[in-house]
């Protein structure tokens, strides 16, 4: 076998098998013939002296069908250049070129006109005539593709046309492309030229003209043709208003809305329900609402066509009709909307093809909104939420993404109802397609700003966890994906939490994470968009510690990181910064990192570095910044003198050239409105750190009356547990104790007595006795209840204290001597318990300010107590030179007396 495959071998030098050889030359032979001779070559080449127009010209004379056709398609720029020579030596050539021309010269030929027709590149009518005769002369290609073509040309040449032009070089001709004798595909073109001549003249010449003529074609036996002209009679009732509308039109689209063909009756249907708005109450009424419960009434003799329209028109019905229709009427259209919410599920006995089912399904989610102010906010629970939550969780992901895209629409409308729908916004944050997150992003800012700013607070605060726990999981699912465009939207919309959210729950929850994208992701958008995010929850934090752990992290991980794109990634938070924050903010913390980066090692930094110079200065403002503006300088020369990287040298010295036009003398008057918005971020700057230091303010004032209550508290225990040991150890006889507590009671009546007797003086030593149980509330409990039994004694003898008083006194001195002695035994037990609660305060180890003040305070309440005493014993010596009975005077003072020498003793 082999040695005779050998034999058959030719002979030559071992250069391959002989197949692959022979497979080369015939590889060869295909392209040595599609190389063109030198006469090919000579036809193809143009003179290179000609201009646009002579060399467009010669090539639609003898060039070839591929250089005519290039020729033509460049015809919108050649009229751009030269409009004149061009409409009057070239299109001439082109509509030679056309007679007979193949379908790709035809194409070229009616999309370059239409170009022309649609920039407004022509400015004379005559050009726009002379396209209109080459349109008109090609609409009836037997080409079905070329013939569609050239009408859209000529539909576009009627916005630019006189009336009288379009009267006479497109109306008449059309009266004969109407009749029945002429092709379909020139009535259905004589169809959409109705339709939109009809906009260009007033309504008569449209009602006794065109009018007749639709109507001919209403009635043609083509239903293509009564499909196209039904969806025509939209534009002609707008241009012949109102009245002529319900008149003339009206009972045509009820004939056609009645046709055997189901495409017939959906084209009428949907014209019907467009011009729903230019009915009164009565049309609709009596045409439009019977019109539609039929359809919803025999829903399963309804062709599917017709049923896919009315699922997309339903909400323009129910909000259109909402005044038309009686509460049972309303019913029925809400019932057939929850069964178009249902159709082509598994639980539906009627099933119809799975992509019009889906799509009916789509509708519905597209009509949500207008079906929820339909019934009511109030009443969605128990009409729609059914429904709705079905649509959430429908089977197909394009149903879900439509329901997702209509999300914010339906949390507008419930307002403080807006909690019910809680569960689906969750089931649509934790949804498995990527598509439906990227259709509930779109709108999640305005979603987000309705749930966490609406509804009843206690249900939102149960259910926020859940909602926070459901945004991060959606983080992590698309971050773990390909979709970094769909990330980048993503992290663009949590940016609106930070207005949302408390500053110490964002920090806690989303902070981190974002910082860990910006850090790690690999995508250069993502990393930008999360350091625009990190930004902005720096800006609104108000939690002074927490800004400063941001900016730590920011300094720490990025401008001082150990990678170099850690520090490029520092040098676009900077950038960004420049946005977001004022210039006085981003000089105190931003500035001075970014410069030092003129040391780094890597010099992509360093060229990053040098781009991001100009915007660095821009924020600087003389005088103030003086010495950010010398260390800025210092960095350019730096780079000017010791840099070796050709590309970084390159690029300072372009730098250089932008900072010598930057002015940072401008006044204030004179500064561009980005200035006037550098300032209001100031301002609210400002505004967050004064919300920030009167928070702190209150919380200090309220940990320092916190602390005050509790040393009172913890001194009122210390003193009533001090006074019972002090009871203990020297009441050993209990009747002793209460005899000493009566006569200090009895002594202390007696000098507060004369008081009551006299009610012109008697504010002062009230107000004396107030300050002093003020100021000691603070001492001892023990003091509280010798100052109540005290007042208690007092006002029980109040009524035997008057004789006392009035009785005769021997001489004056006698009551001088006693009543001195009395005050000073007294102040020298007041002074006796001051120190017993001094010895407890020193036993406390209560040391602080409070607590000295309260010493002070309580030594001036016994010198007032003493002075106010002295001025009661002058007046007392008064009022008893006038009284009568002394004896019993002296001899109650004898008493006081003898009972404070007892207790002395």
């Amino acid at each position: 076998m082999f040695p005779g495959r050998m034999t058959l071998s030719p002979p030559g030098p071992p250069s391959g098998p002989p197949e692959e050889l022979q497979e080369l030359a015939f590889i060869e032979r295909p392209i040595r013939r599609s190389l063109k001779t030198a006469e090919e070559i000579d036809q193809l080449t143009v003179d290179e002296d000609l201009n646009d127009v002579e060399r467009a010209v010669y090539l639609l004379s003898v060039g070839q069908e591929v250089q005519r056709a290039s020729v033509i398609s460049n015809l919108p720029t050649l009229v751009r250049q030269n409009p004149a020579e061009t409409f009057r030596r070239v299109v001439p050539k082109v509509r030679e070129v056309l007679n007979g021309a193949g379908a790709e010269i035809q194409l070229a030929a009616a999309t370059s006109f239409l170009t022309i027709l649609q920039d407004d590149i022509i400015l004379i009518h005559t050009h726009t005539y002379s396209i209109l005769k080459t349109v008109l002369l090609h609409l009836n290609h037997r080409d079905a593709v070329v013939s569609s073509a050239w009408l859209e040309t000529l539909l576009s040449a009627i916005n630019a046309l006189p009336k009288e032009t379009i009267k006479q070089e497109v109306l008449n001709p059309l009266l004969y492309q109407s009749q029945l004798s002429h092709s379909l595909q020139a009535r259905l073109a004589a169809c959409r030229i109705l339709g939109k001549a009809s906009c260009k003249f007033d309504s008569l010449i449209v009602k006794k003209e065109l009018l007749p003529l639709a109507r001919s074609l209403c009635r043609d036996v083509e239903s293509e043709v009564r499909v196209c002209m039904s969806r025509q009679l939209e534009s002609m009732a707008r241009a012949i208003g109102v009245d002529d509308t319900r008149t003339e039109l009206l009972p045509e689209l009820l004939e056609l809305a009645g046709d055997e063909e189901s495409s017939v009756r959906l084209a009428a249907f949907d014209s019907i329900i467009s011009l729903m708005e230019m009915m009164d109450g009565d049309d609709r009424l009596h045409l439009l609402v019977p019109l539609v419960m039929s359809a919803c009434d025999a829903s399963s003799q309804v062709d599917e066509g017709v049923m896919v329209s009315l699922s997309f028109q339903f909400g323009k019905l129910c909000s259109g009709l909402a005044g038309s229709l009686s509460e049972e009427q309303k019913q029925l259209l809400l019932q057939k909307f929850q069964v178009l919410c249902l159709t082509g599920l598994p639980t539906e006995e009627n099933q119809m093809d799975v992509s019009e089912s889906t799509l009916i399904r789509c509708n519905c989610c597209y009509n949500l909104p207008a079906m929820v102010a339909f019934v009511s906010a109030a009443h969605f629970l128990s009409d729609l939420y059914p429904s709705f939550s079905g649509l959430c969780s429908d089977p197909e992901v394009s149903v879900r993404r439509s329901v997702a895209a209509s999300f914010h629409q339906v949390v507008k409308l419930l307002e403080s109802n807006v909690h019910v729908v809680h569960k689906e916004l969750l089931l649509l944050l934790q949804d498995s397609a990527l598509e439906v997150l990227d259709a509930l992003m779109n709108h999640l800012d305005e979603t987000l700003e309705v749930v966490l700013s609406r509804g009843d607070n206690l249900i939102l605060d149960n259910k926020l966890p859940e909602l926070l726990s459901a945004l991060l999981s959606a983080e992590h699912k698309v971050g773990s994906s390909l979709r970094w465009r769909l990330h980048e939207k993503l992290l663009h919309r949590y940016s609106c939490l930070s207005r949302l959210l408390p500053g110490e729950l964002l920090h806690q929850t989303f902070s981190a994470r974002i910082f860990i994208i910006l850090t790690t992701n690999k995508v250069l958008p993502v990393q930008k968009e999360a350091a625009r995010t990190f930004c902005t929850f720096l800006r609104y934090n108000r939690k002074q510690e927490q800004r400063q752990e941001m900016m730590e992290r920011l300094i720490q991980d990025l401008a001082q990181g150990r990678s170099y794109w850690n520090r490029l990634r520092f040098l676009d938070v900077c950038e960004i910064a420049t946005e977001i924050f004022s210039r006085k903010y981003f000089n105190k913390h931003f500035l001075i990192p970014a410069l030092e980066l003129v040391h780094d090692p890597v010099a992509n930094v360093r060229y990053k570095l040098c781009q991001l110079l100009p915007r660095l200065r821009s924020s600087l403002r003389l005088p103030a910044d003086k010495l950010l503006l010398q260390k800025l300088d210092f960095c350019v020369q730096k780079f000017l003198c010791r840099e070796k990287d050709k590309d970084v040298v390159a690029m300072i010295r372009k730098t250089v050239l932008e900072l010598d036009k930057l002015d940072l003398s401008e006044p204030f008057h004179k500064r561009h409105e980005w200035d006037l918005l550098d300032q209001k971020k100031e301002k609210e700057e400002m505004l967050l750190l004064e919300m920030l230091e009167r928070q702190q303010n209150d919380g200090k004032l309220n940990a320092d009356k916190h602390m005050e209550r509790k040393r009172r508290d913890s001194k009122t225990s210390l003193s009533s547990t001090k006074s019972m040991s002090v009871s203990s150890s020297t009441g050993s006889s209990s009747s002793g104790k209460e005899a000493r507590k009566a006569k200090l009671s009895r002594s202390r009546s007696l000098s507060s007595q004369p008081t009551s007797s006299k009610p012109v003086n008697s504010d002062r030593p009230l107000k004396v006795k107030d300050l002093s149980s003020s100021s000691g509330l603070g001492k001892s409990t023990r003091d509280d209840s010798v100052r109540t039994a005290h007042f208690s004694l007092t006002t029980q003898s109040t009524s035997s204290m008057p004789v006392l008083i009035r009785s005769k006194t021997t001489s004056l001195l006698d009551q001088a001597s006693v009543l001195e002695q009395r005050e000073h035994r007294t102040s020298t037990l007041d002074h006796r318990t001051g120190n017993r609660d001094h010895r407890n305060n020193m036993m406390e180890h209560r040391t602080s300010s409070l607590e000295e003040r309260e010493h002070r305070t309580s030594t001036l309440d016994h010198r007032d107590h003493r002075t106010s005493t002295l001025g009661q014993r002058s007046k007392t010596m008064e009022r008893g030179s006038g009284m009568k009975d002394s004896q019993s005077r002296k001899l109650s003072i004898n008493r006081k007396s003898s009972s404070f020498q007892s207790e002395r003793e």
